[in-house]
């Protein structure tokens, strides 16, 4: 990929960006967006008009600039610039780079070969130690500075340069094996003005230095040969070393330094920590060395603390702050390891997710927004009330409470959560201009015994909760189509929520007695409804008469059940389903009715 690289007068002036292709036009200025050089008040804020096509770079001075361009110590309004030329602005040299992306494996064997360890680096005292400390300094602001790796990466080869006097030029490069391949892709790299010729890191030296995870110092001009090709990687590099970063954080990563300066040579002993061919070593590049290997140790474990923190952040949004903290007392491998323990599970489904998908097949994006921001609202809530986000599925949530801290409010927080949710989408129905708007939730909780943890197969791990517990949570959640009811519980969950959720918290209403559909076991089925008073919910004398109805169903006095439900199934979707249900089975109890409702579908 070709470059275009800015340099100014000072060594911070500097910059170097992508050409982008496909002939795409863009200006070059003082004030030009990404080709902005605001460092030189020689150079217009509009100054010249580039394209790069055909492996050329093609500027043309605009009428507005007041300053010539000059190529080769020419005044030029226009000319073209291949790889390895440049032109003048002002005071600010801009060269075409084309930079290797994948490093192939075609360089000839060094002369001389030195490895050195780590621990034997450190062990090094430096020269020039003032001028080596000022620039690792800076490295922690350096990285906690930059937003991103194509900020990073520049600043860090341009503070190895600063650390390198005699170096021509430095590279990231990062060594990969894939299906019997060894590659090595090179993610930035910098070159002092007048560094002339290709850039070409050697692969052999790269899967030295990555493989045995030491620095490894390749000579390819030995005095006996110097200028001979034969033993040069190039005509403008004689030595190159690499030295890995041993980091989870930067898998393969390592830093390459190359440079013609000459070396001065005297014999080595087991005591220097050296080993390979030749008799003679490279004693001036030891100081080099051992800064190369501070600043890529200290590079490393920076960025594993920002690896660390990401995840951190990740895990974050999976747990309430409240158990998050649990992470800061015991490792947490422990904390997520799987264990039996009582939990409150909350399964949340999005209703008119299918109708939306249809109407919105063309636009895919805005539909994806609007189901993303009725998940946030979800998550936000499960979260916000303490709980753990154990999973997705599609357009529903599931959270659960009572992992893996302990929670002996577990099922009010569920609750809570359970009538917040509800209530952002019921206040949404009536605001058409909301990305809400005419979606509808639908939620189950159950609360029992489950393995909560880390769940999963040695490919893909969930932290999530297992057990019956789950399946009659989301049986519920499905339920609450059928008794049109937002909001159902399981009896344990209703019986813990009239023994602590505060009176006017909430209230409650028994729906009935249900057999889901192929389960054998029968469910005593509760709706969580939020205090009277609530717009769109049946009052405190419409539940006595469901309550009424119930207990004459159940008791097998179908017509009185009917006659208390008729006034109230046009305004209570709970009493209408009951009443289709009682004219569904033809109006009259059959013989051995034990007052259960069958479900024919889930």
């Amino acid at each position: 990929m070709a470059h275009l690289q800015a340099q100014g007068a000072q060594p911070d002036q500097r910059w170097r960006r992508p050409l982008p292709s496909d002939s795409q036009q863009f200006v070059l200025g003082r004030a030009a967006g990404p080709w902005s050089v605001p460092w030189d008040q020689h150079i217009s804020r509009q100054h010249a008009q580039l394209v790069w096509q055909h492996g050329k770079l093609e500027v043309e001075m605009l009428p507005a600039a007041n300053n010539p361009i000059f190529k080769s110590g020419q005044e030029v309004r226009h000319c073209v610039i291949v790889p390895g030329e440049h032109f003048v602005l002002g005071e600010t040299v801009f060269t075409v780079l084309d930079e290797p992306e994948v490093v192939e494996d075609n360089s000839p064997s060094a002369v001389n070969e030195q490895t050195f360890s780590a621990h034997y680096l450190r062990g090094l005292r430096f020269y020039n130690a003032d001028q080596r400390i000022e620039v690792l300094a800076r490295l922690p602001e350096l990285i906690s500075g930059a937003l991103s790796e194509e900020e990073f990466l520049p600043r860090l080869a341009m503070m190895l340069m600063a650390g390198i006097p005699r170096a021509s030029m430095v590279a990231l490069v990062q060594w990969q094996h894939h299906d019997g391949d060894d590659r090595v892709h090179v993610l930035h790299w910098e070159r002092r003005l007048g560094f002339s010729g290709d850039f070409r890191p050697s692969h052999k030296l790269v899967t030295a230095a990555v493989g045995h995870g030491h620095s490894v110092l390749h000579i390819w001009n030995a005095a006996p040969h110097a200028g001979d090709a034969t033993y040069t990687m190039s005509d403008n590099v004689d030595w190159a070393f690499c030295t890995p970063m041993e980091s989870e954080a930067c898998p393969g990563w390592a830093v390459y330094v190359g440079g013609r300066n000459e070396v001065e040579r005297t014999p080595l002993t087991p005591a220097l920590g050296g080993s390979g061919t030749g008799s003679v070593g490279p004693i001036d590049l030891r100081g080099d060395l051992k800064f190369t290997e501070l600043v890529a140790s200290t590079f490393s474990a920076l960025q594993q603390v920002q690896l660390l923190q990401r995840r951190q952040a990740t895990l974050s949004q999976f747990f309430a702050p409240a158990v998050f903290q649990a992470f800061g007392s015991a490792r947490p491998d422990v904390v997520l390891q799987p264990r039996e323990t009582e939990v409150t599970v909350l399964f949340c489904d999005l209703r008119g997710f299918s109708l939306h998908s249809e109407r919105m097949a063309g636009n895919l994006m805005a539909l994806l927004e609007r189901v993303s921001d009725a998940l946030g609202v979800m998550t936000h809530e499960i979260l916000d009330h303490g709980g753990v986000l154990g999973d997705f599925q599609g357009d529903a949530a599931m959270g659960f409470w009572g992992w893996p801290l302990a929670q002996a409010d577990k099922v009010p927080r569920a609750c809570r959560a359970a009538l917040a949710i509800n209530d952002v989408f019921q206040k949404a129905a009536h605001q058409a201009d909301q990305s809400l708007a005419d979606f509808r939730v639908g939620i189950g909780m159950a609360t029992g015994r489950a393995v909560a943890g880390r769940i999963g197969t040695e490919d893909q791990v969930k932290v999530t909760v297992f057990g019956p517990v789950v399946n009659l949570a989301s049986r519920l959640e499905g339920m609450t189509k059928l008794c049109r009811a937002p909001i159902l519980l399981d009896g344990p969950t209703a019986e813990i929520v009239r023994q602590q959720l505060p009176a006017g918290a909430a209230r409650l209403r028994r729906v009935a007695t249900i057999r889901p559909y192929g389960m054998y076991a029968r469910v005593e089925v509760s709706e969580l409804l939020p205090p009277a008073g609530t717009a769109d919910v049946p009052g405190d004398d419409d539940l006595q008469s469901y309550a009424a109805a119930l207990s004459a169903f159940e008791q097998g006095q179908w017509s009185a059940a009917l006659e208390q439900l008729e006034p109230l199934a046009a305004r209570d979707g709970v009493a209408a389903f009951l009443r289709s249900t009682i004219l569904g089975m033809g109006g009259a109890p059959a013989p051995g009715f034990d007052g259960v409702i069958s479900l024919e579908t889930k």
